[in-house]
């Protein structure tokens, strides 16, 4: 690796054109995924093509490679969570761009800041919609009383007509995201 593209992998969250063009990226893909329940290709894929340019020109070949490791990585990193329903597509595609954009040992650590913000979001979802609370709650209790007393695992399905709450997660990955940024911006370095 080049003494270019390691100096690229240190300061890219703190270039102000890379920090303003990430911070509306993710700022739009929020809204949109809390209004629409998705996000639109419209968006990241522009932004994956956007980053591997800028990569490319600034810092040539290493610099794209750079911007391709990134985008894989945020990818790979969403992939099974997407493969299993946990999340949508466009949730995968938005941290390839983020990973095109911070490179792969940002994106690293940036999905590990947004599992966090997930975690949280998921768990004010449940604590503000107190009624699905309290059915989730119950049924897995009854599925758990259920396993200690016949030692089979019977899981509750919920009601069919039961709503819901929605976890938006390009939301998440907006303040797992800008939140390590952050810390890059001002100075904190992680040990990897």
């Amino acid at each position: 690796m080049t003494a270019a593209i390691k100096e690229t992998a240190i300061t890219v969250p703190t270039d102000p054109f890379l920090i303003i063009f990430l911070s509306c990226i993710l700022l739009i893909a929020a809204i949109i995924d809390v209004r629409i329940q998705k996000i639109p290709n419209l968006l990241t894929f522009p932004a994956m093509v956007v980053a591997l340019a800028y990569h490319c020109i600034t810092n040539g070949w290493d610099g794209l490679l750079f911007s391709a490791g990134g985008l894989a990585l945020g990818i790979a990193l969403f992939i099974i969570p997407y493969l299993m329903g946990g999340m949508g597509a466009g949730d995968a595609k938005l941290m390839g761009a983020v990973g095109a954009l911070i490179g792969p040992k940002s994106i690293f650590l940036a999905s590990l800041f947004t599992a966090v913000a997930g975690g949280i979001y998921a768990l004010l979802l449940l604590l503000i919609s107190c009624k699905y609370f309290k059915d989730f709650i119950t049924r897995h209790a009854a599925t758990l009383k259920t396993f200690a007393f016949t030692g089979q695992l019977i899981p509750i399905p919920a009601d069919e007509n039961e709503k819901k709450p929605r976890l938006c997660y390009g939301l998440a990955i907006a303040f797992g995201t800008l939140f390590y940024i952050f810390l890059e911006s001002y100075g904190y370095r992680f040990p990897i």
